[in-house]
């Protein structure tokens, strides 16, 4: 025979389907965060290469053209108009990173707050960590 605690009621706890709307609703963020940590790191990685970029172009001769990216094909264009470019393609991508950071941030939140009241009504017999 078996003695009954409060522990054991923790893991009988009826699940009701708002408890499950919850459960749904933080697996959908926790696999938006992810898709979201990965965009932003790709958008770091592409924001070192335009910093790169940036060094080279200071070292370049200003009598050559550049070969600069323009969406899918590289054109020749001088010094000046492709720092430029480089410039307003810098700020662009620096919106795009603090917008993603916005958004995984207000991901953690509503995260963080339905694991308090799913960890409230389930204790240890929920895991909503990775």
């Amino acid at each position: 025979m078996r003695m009954l605690d409060s522990k054991d009621d923790e893991a009988d706890a009826e699940v009701t389907w708002e408890d499950q709307q919850r459960i749904n609703t933080f697996s959908k963020y926790n696999t938006r965060l992810s898709d979201l940590e990965d965009a932003l790191e790709q958008k770091k990685q592409e924001k070192e290469a335009l910093d790169d970029l940036s060094t080279e172009l200071e070292l370049a001769d200003e009598d050559e053209p550049v070969i600069y990216k323009v969406g899918d094909a590289f054109v020749h264009i001088p010094l000046a108009e492709a720092q430029q470019r480089l410039e307003k393609d810098q700020e662009a991508l620096e919106n795009e990173i603090s917008e993603l950071r916005e958004r995984i941030e207000e991901c953690e939140t509503t995260m963080k707050e339905l694991k308090v009241i799913l960890y409230g009504k389930f204790g240890k017999a929920i895991n909503l960590d990775e």
